[in-house]
């Protein structure tokens, strides 16, 4: 069955700059995968392949850019509404022959290119179980951010609180000169940083094929917060730390050395009514991790304690949480021109200045797709050119669950879950120290 939009709501809406420079990047590297976007777990018999596209083209109303398009040169692009948006061009299946087929049937899923023309695709992953299944949304970065990729995922999938997302407070005409000067220091600085970068870049530890795996972990959401709070810092602070011991212990393990390693991490610049929009509304800037680059005696990774490494996220972190940055940071993204924004993107993502991708989102309370239920997400991070891997945090339901998006060729790259989670637990407080 097809399931044809004939009219979404959808005004025309000018590209947004950091839209336009994904789409200079993906012309001038067409060998590289621009598409980012996540996996719900779910429990119960799988939908029929139409009737999950009949639910999706009724969702689209909603949800008016997905129905959406690109038009025109990228200097000069508009969205507009996709008068020939057909649903079965974006909504698909990868059947499992079985339990031993799961992961050739998610690889599909992974790694299947868009179809032409498409900015976004589901794949609908069924076979290696009767009462379980997948659905994995993939999306053009270029056309749409995590933070409205979640507001997707909350509207086809989600319940309970909208969003968890910080709100900037509405600001005074009076405060505009203050926040114009804010915002180009900040150029200025975010320029420096990126055109220094740490003096060279380092050679990427394998040989990369261009397939993707996913690799997942979980803790409680209660206990993360609880570590951050005792801290001073947050949940998203924890991670960083969590992840900066796993890649101390990762690289003992795999025998790769890492002498520094910087995590760009995406930054939410949405204004108050912008919880949806056609595009790009975050910025990135690169986070140095405190990773142990020499193995301590008896091979295993010494130097920073784990305290130690949140209270080094903690002070790298804590502008970043101050409502002066924020506020700076949505400035710079809101005015920032063409050229510039493509230039600082093209810096930071480079292996001279950053090593992995570490984004975090809230999700939802719960998520139900008809009687069946959401147990579990995984987020879909770009793997950038040289980079590592690609790591991602979503909040859902009790659970803060990692996904480690790595190439195929990344040496002991299913390890590194366990090594996260280690690393969460050895960053509990001792019972003398908290609560």
């Amino acid at each position: 069955m097809t399931v044809t939009v004939q009219s979404v709501p959808s005004p025309r809406h000018r590209t947004h700059a950091i839209d336009r420079a994904f789409l200079s990047l993906e012309r001038t590297h067409p060998d590289v995968r621009w598409d980012t976007g996540g996996v719900a777990y779910l429990s119960g018999p799988p939908p029929k392949l139409a009737d999950l596209r009949a639910y999706v083209g009724m969702s689209l109303p909603g949800l008016p850019m997905l129905a959406s398009r690109v038009e025109g040169r990228t200097r000069r692009s508009r969205w507009q509404q996709d008068a020939d948006f057909d649903v079965d061009r974006h909504v698909h299946e990868a059947v499992a022959d079985g339990p031993a087929e799961w992961e050739p049937a998610m690889d599909t899923a992974l790694n299947t290119p868009l179809p032409p023309g498409t900015h976004w695709g589901i794949w609908l992953v069924h076979g290696h179980a009767p009462d379980e299944y997948a659905v994995c949304y993939r999306f053009r970065h270029a056309c749409q951010d995590g933070s409205a990729a979640a507001v997707v995922f909350r509207a086809l999938l989600g319940g309970g609180e909208p969003s968890a997302r910080p709100v900037l407070r509405v600001g005074r005409r009076a405060d505009m000169p203050r926040r114009a000067g804010r915002a180009l220091g900040l150029a200025a600085k975010f320029g420096y940083d990126a055109l220094v970068g740490r003096g060279g870049s380092q050679a990427a530890p394998f040989v990369p094929t261009g397939e993707r795996r996913l690799w997942r972990g979980r803790t409680p959401l209660a206990d993360l917060r609880h570590i951050g709070a005792t801290a001073g810092g947050s949940a998203h602070d924890v991670h960083l730390a969590a992840l900066a011991g796993a890649l101390s212990a990762w690289s003992v393990e795999s025998g790769v050395p890492l002498p520094r390693v910087s995590a760009l991490v995406p930054v939410d610049a949405r204004r108050q009514d912008e919880e949806q929009t056609w595009g790009n509304r975050c910025f990135a800037l690169p986070v140095n991790l405190p990773v142990d680059p020499v193995p301590g005696p008896g091979g295993s990774a010494g130097g920073h304690s784990p305290r130690q490494r949140l209270e080094r996220v903690m002070a790298t972190t804590a502008k970043l949480r101050s409502e002066p940055w924020r506020q700076g940071i949505q400035d710079l993204v809101r005015f920032m021109p063409d050229r510039p924004t493509e230039w600082y993107l093209r810096k930071v993502m480079s292996r001279r200045v950053t090593d992995i991708l570490a984004t975090s989102m809230p999700l939802s309370e719960e998520g139900v797709l008809g009687a069946t239920q959401v147990t579990g997400t995984a987020l879909l991070p770009l793997v950038f050119p040289g980079h590592l891997f690609g790591v991602g945090l979503s909040f859902f339901g009790t659970w803060a669950e990692v996904s480690f998006v790595t190439d195929r060729a990344l040496p002991l790259a299913e390890r590194l879950p366990a090594l996260w989670e280690r690393a969460v637990d050895d960053l509990r407080p001792d019972p003398v120290d908290g609560p």
